[in-house]
């Protein structure tokens, strides 16, 4: 790639023919606001942000789309530029609900920031009509609030980009233009993954989780109810983001110290439920393998990845690892094992999951996931949610000692468990369980490091009791898309593949601390991912149990009350069974209750469309 010489604030830059003006200057340490771009992803130049005056141009032009070219001089803080940016952002501001104080997303909006950035002053310069808003929270994952909307797309290119899906798009013209899914249904009536990836990239409060909070802070004060929590192993990769700690900081003991503090009665890690499943799907895996079952088996732990199945591959359901979610079996053990060992009346318990996920509050609802008629799980909070609570209990996180999970009968976790949080973490603890139980001995090394990274797909070639086996492990639908149509189309080559539902798994889920779209485009891009899941290995190596069967309270768990794996009893409580789910549900059905009285008002609809 050629050299090209240009001026940028009157600096002499050099840069590769191919960049456009945004990525030189940037490269050159100059800064240039911007909104709707996210590198890779959204590269329109919709927003009209990255304004910048190129010498010779007749008008300003967004640096996000315009190459670099010999000679060319660019100012970028020029007063016309400058100007030119102010009227962009406070045009975005007359249609904007401008409800700063009380949106889930004040200060951790991108809009907020670059409207303080740009010195606005007054919000409503132009004032006037805006556009019929649509508010849409009838799905137990994720709320759309057009309100907020500022058409940047940013949603609409993830869903198609990162998950093929293409779920959000432009309905209406015009000054009615909204972003929603088709005929502007809700996303509970789409074949929408509830992933949250959209959520993630939206860099104002349009898109965000359903909050739960304030059913955990009323179970909290409930004198009748045992309210038990668990934490996703990615969380503690992620949670000390939201009090100021740097990327990928863990905070295992504080986020202990601070659950307990909230009021939980007991707290415990959902990798016990990982190493469960790794029992479960272990074994499973061993069965298919010697009764020659249906290959290649697939991971069931990601809710998104799930039902991305039932909408879109109905057909390869049986493909599907038949194991409850982790934290599906932590709920289901806690209502029952757990129940009855402390004498707890299941009615009584109250189970709280802090996960990564947004997926996973449709998840709990899933009619074939109940134990004895009770929902294994009652309520769920996202990081982002489980920081919410703990700074609306006056907690000083930072200063908080480190403090052990509980450590009663649910206690035990392997390092297998903690690295589920990470792509290919579910992979690498089920080979370090189903190669030693085939082999007959401890294993000499735990870590598969063929199973390791980044990568949308990743695969190898495994041997395992003199078998050779290849796996895969992806991430992020448009990864796993060709995996499944060679399936479909009978020639895949692959034993055991493990999908998870967000890039990089659940570290990236939907319901972790979102990063802005600068640090995104920055030099660290998506190394956040990295960052993260180097804190699950790390606590993977500390660990002095490694592998899911050693875990000696998962072994009192099948000597005590299962059994082995895949009794009788483990298939009732720790497994599940799929359906094919229809794409479009125009009409709503028997059961459908608005999630709150406004909801149709606000879209000048009726309960009866």
């Amino acid at each position: 790639m050629s050299v090209v010489h240009l001026k940028i604030n009157g600096r002499d830059i050099e840069a590769d023919s191919g960049m456009t003006v945004l990525e030189a200057a940037r490269a050159n340490g100059i800064h240039i606001p911007t909104l709707c771009y996210l590198k890779g992803i959204n590269e329109a130049g919709d927003c009209r942000v990255c304004l910048v005056e190129v010498k010779k141009a007749r008008t300003l032009l967004s640096a996000c789309t315009t190459p670099v070219a010999e000679g060319m001089e660019v100012q970028t803080n020029s007063d016309r530029v400058l100007q030119g940016r102010r009227t962009v952002v406070e045009l975005m501001l007359s249609n904007h609900d401008k409800k700063c104080l009380s949106c889930i997303r004040n200060r951790h909006c991108e809009l907020q920031t670059l409207a303080e950035e740009l010195g606005i002053r007054d919000e409503d310069v132009y004032g006037g009509e805006q556009t019929p808003a649509s508010y849409d929270d009838f799905s137990y994952g994720i709320v759309r609030d057009t309100a907020k909307c500022i058409l940047c797309q940013r949603c609409i290119h993830t869903c198609e980009k990162v998950q093929g899906l293409g779920v959000l798009g432009l309905e209406n013209r015009g000054f009615k233009t909204i972003v929603a899914p088709v005929y502007n249904m809700s996303f509970r009536d789409v074949d929408c993954m509830q992933c949250g990836q959209c959520v993630l990239n939206c860099p104002t409060g349009a898109l965000s989780e359903k909050e739960d909070i304030d059913r955990v802070i009323d179970a909290l004060h409930d004198p009748n109810k045992v309210v038990i929590v668990q934490t996703a192993p990615a969380v503690r990769a992620a949670l000390g983001e939201e009090f100021g700690l740097p990327i990928g900081t863990r905070v295992t003991g504080k986020m202990v110290a601070a659950l307990r503090r909230c009021g939980f009665d007991r707290v415990y890690d959902t990798n016990f439920g990982a190493d469960l499943t790794i029992m479960e799907e272990g074994n499973e895996l061993i069965r298919r393998l010697q009764n020659h079952g249906v290959f290649p088996m697939m991971t069931s732990c990601s809710p998104g990845w799930i039902r991305y199945m039932e909408f879109e591959y109905p057909d390869l359901l049986d493909h599907l690892s038949s194991a409850k979610s982790p934290h599906m079996m932590m709920g289901a053990m806690i209502k029952s094992y757990w129940a009855k060992r402390k004498g707890v009346d299941p009615k009584n318990i109250f189970n709280v999951s802090i996960m990564p996920c947004i997926a996973k509050k449709s998840e709990i609802h899933r009619p074939e996931d109940r134990t004895a008629g009770f929902l294994d799980v009652d309520a769920v909070l996202t990081t982002r949610e489980c920081a919410r609570l703990i700074k609306m209990f006056g907690i000083d996180f930072n200063e908080l000692p480190d403090e052990e999970f509980d450590p009663d009968l649910l206690g035990d976790y392997s390092g297998a468990g903690v690295i589920f949080g990470a792509s290919g973490g579910v992979m690498e603890a089920a080979l370090r369980t189903v190669k030693q139980k085939l082999e007959g001995k401890k294993l000499e090394k735990v870590d598969f490091m063929e199973c390791r990274g980044m990568q949308g797909v990743k695969e190898a070639q495994i041997e395992i009791a003199g078998q050779k086996m290849w796996i895969a492990v992806a991430s992020g639908m448009s990864n796993v898309k060709p995996l499944l149509e060679e399936i479909r189309a009978g020639k895949s080559k692959y034993t055991f593949i493990e999908v998870m539902g967000c890039p990089g798994g659940c570290l990236n889920g939907g319901g972790q601390p979102i990063i802005p779209s600068k640090i995104k485009n920055g030099s660290l891009g998506m190394g956040y991912r990295e960052l993260r899941a180097k804190a699950l290995y790390e606590e993977d190596e500390a660990c002095e149990v490694r592998v899911s069967s050693d875990n000696p309270q998962i072994q009192a768990l099948y000597r005590d009350y299962l059994g082995e794996p895949g009794s009788e009893l483990a298939e009732k409580l720790l497994h599940t069974t799929y359906t094919k789910k229809e794409r479009f549900r125009v009409f709503p059905d028997e059961e459908f209750q608005p999630e709150s009285e406004d909801a149709f008002a606000k879209t000048g609809a009726s309960a009866d469309d």
